[in-house]
């Protein structure tokens, strides 16, 4: 039986934390923290400018997680998906499960007028940049900068 992916509630929070602390644990900017994970996924999950889809396995095990956001692009002049969130378990990378997620949110965020799509990956994963080149997006010109509020 092929993995299940469908829109996290806040009963999955448990869940997607754990997820999130693997990415986190890849990604040199981030730190996992769960508490600041727990309001950012319940504040996610109530936006309806937000969507996070959760894997899980046949057992019900959650196996991976991606998520997206709207912001209005001046540049389109639509909504455009920020992809901040994509993490799959090692025993599950390379089946698909990366790209199926990714469609969920992708097709969320046409289905809510979204032109355009973007994400962060972080410069040191390779594997990360690989699979996403294989999937066709494209490099920018543009550089990431951050401010602490």
């Amino acid at each position: 039986m092929s993995p299940r992916i469908t829109t996290a509630t806040e009963a999955d929070i448990p869940d997607l934390i754990g997820l999130l602390g693997i990415l986190f644990a890849i990604e040199q900017d981030f730190t996992p923290d769960m508490e600041k994970q727990r309001r950012g996924l319940t504040g996610l999950l109530a936006s309806p400018s937000g969507q996070v889809a959760i894997a899980r396995d046949a057992r019900g095990r959650a196996i991976g997680l991606a998520t997206a956001q709207l912001v209005i692009s001046t540049a389109e002049g639509a909504p455009s998906a920020w992809i901040e969130d994509v993490v799959v378990e090692a025993g599950w990378r390379g089946k698909g499960l990366g790209r199926a997620l990714l469609a969920y949110v992708l097709q969320w965020a046409r289905s809510q007028g979204a032109t355009r799509a973007q994400l962060l990956a972080d410069l040191d994963n390779t594997p990360a940049l690989e699979f996403y080149e294989h999937l066709g997006w494209q490099s920018t010109r543009l550089g990431a900068r951050r401010l602490m509020l």
